[in-house]
């Protein structure tokens, strides 16, 4: 058996070879991409020997993604991704000044392959569709992510020189594309006491507003309302920002909406997209997103319990002494709780069985968010249950225990 440490950068990977004692083969600094790889075949060979089975090649690298790792997966090797954190603790082990080298530290990723591999989560292997589906939803989620931030940008600069805009524009919502095209239009106070209704209700004609004369005669009262002046050259200089916030949203707000037909292609192409869509509060983008980070490796989750603790949603225990605690995860993977969180909300309205259980929650004193992430915690648990026996969702089914009136 051959143990690899891959320490990766942007162009370069730092590998170290050991064999399952712990001895250092080789060392050397391979470059991103075909050649890179091939130099690691090349060295691999060298010290396993022609017949080496690639099933007996383990390799431990701190990413999980990207054409690197599947070239890796596609050879055969066992690869196991490890989060930084651990191999910076495990480090620790020799010494406690802190230093770091990218040999140091494919030295010990390799160590950690050799000595704690079964303490770790192998790469998982899902399918090409799993991974297109991955690939999408995570773009259209940092979109959206990034739009909050150039919204919360825009808004900043309005409030310090045009805090009319806010409330003119609130009923329309300011991220929408006719908002900030009103905007762009008069973006200072002086233009848009010029903004007639006839201007506001053509544009959004335009965006097939509805009620919109009632809408347009809002807006034009609300821009109207008397307010604090700035010197010209430092209102022109804020109007000159904002446009620039305002015209990078109306990008994102279309690049938003052509990402969100492709995640929704991926994911309803996939064979899992039906079991999906039949749990309770999922739809097209949610279900997206929960496929992509449980990935469709049906060895990777043994239970329900692995997939729960997966999610983040099953709580831990902390106990020492006379104190035991129990405790949410907060180390987790925050896209795939954010998904399985707007699940257990929207499922609230979607299933009675899952009302039933967070009221009963409620009942228990539990808090809001408590209760709602509780009821996430069993949603995972009865995904993981279709998904294992490829049945689709049952209310009755899913719910028999819980919604019996001794159960506890």
């Amino acid at each position: 058996m051959l143990l690899i440490g891959d320490d990766w950068a942007e162009d370069h990977h730092d590998v170290e070879v050991q064999d399952d004692a712990g001895r250092k083969l080789a060392a050397a600094r391979l470059s991103e991409g075909v050649q890179g790889i091939a130099k690691l075949h090349e060295l691999l060979a060298k010290h396993g020997g022609g017949d080496l089975d690639p099933a007996a090649v383990v390799v431990g690298i701190e990413t999980d993604r990207g054409s690197w790792v599947q070239a890796l997966i596609a050879s055969g090797y066992q690869v196991y991704a490890i989060n930084p954190r651990q191999v910076a603790r495990f480090k620790e082990r020799y010494g406690t000044s802190g230093a770091k080298s990218d040999k140091g530290d494919a030295h010990a990723l390799a160590d950690m392959v050799r000595i704690d591999r079964d303490q770790l989560r192998p790469v998982a292997g899902d399918s090409e569709q799993a991974q297109a589906v991955k690939v999408v939803a995570r773009a259209h989620q940092t979109l959206i992510r990034e739009r909050t931030r150039t919204f919360q940008r825009l808004r900043s600069t309005l409030r310090e020189y045009f805090p009319a805009a806010l409330s003119a524009y609130a009923d329309l919502e300011l991220t929408s594309t006719d908002a900030l095209e009103l905007l762009i239009k008069a973006p200072t106070p002086a233009a848009a006491v010029k903004l007639t209704r006839t201007q506001i209700t053509a544009v959004l004609a335009r965006h097939r507003r509805r009620h919109r004369d009632a809408k347009a005669a809002t807006v034009q009262t609300a821009l109207r309302e008397p307010q604090l002046d700035l010197p010209e050259p430092v209102t022109a200089a804020y109007a000159a920002t904002a446009t620039a916030h305002a015209r990078l949203i109306i990008t994102l707000n279309e690049q938003i909406d052509a990402m969100e037909v492709q995640v929704k292609a991926h994911f309803l192409a996939h064979p899992d997209a039906e079991i999906y869509l039949s749990m309770p509060g999922i739809a097209e983008i949610t279900g997206a997103r929960v496929l992509a980070e449980f990935g469709d490796d049906p060895t990777r989750y043994a239970s329900a319990k692995a997939r729960k603790n997966y999610a983040g949603t099953s709580p831990t225990t902390r106990a020492s002494g006379k104190s035991h605690t129990v405790q949410a995860r907060y180390v987790r993977n925050n896209r795939l709780a954010d998904a399985l969180q707007r699940q257990a909300f929207a499922a609230l309205r979607a299933s009675p069985g899952a009302r039933h259980y967070y009221d009963r929650q409620r009942a228990r004193e539990a808090a809001y968010n408590p209760a709602l992430h509780q009821l996430g915690n069993r949603l995972v648990g009865i995904l993981h249950g279709c998904l294992k026996t490829r049945t689709l969702y049952d209310e009755a089914t899913a719910w028999s225990h819980h919604t019996h009136p001794h159960a506890a």
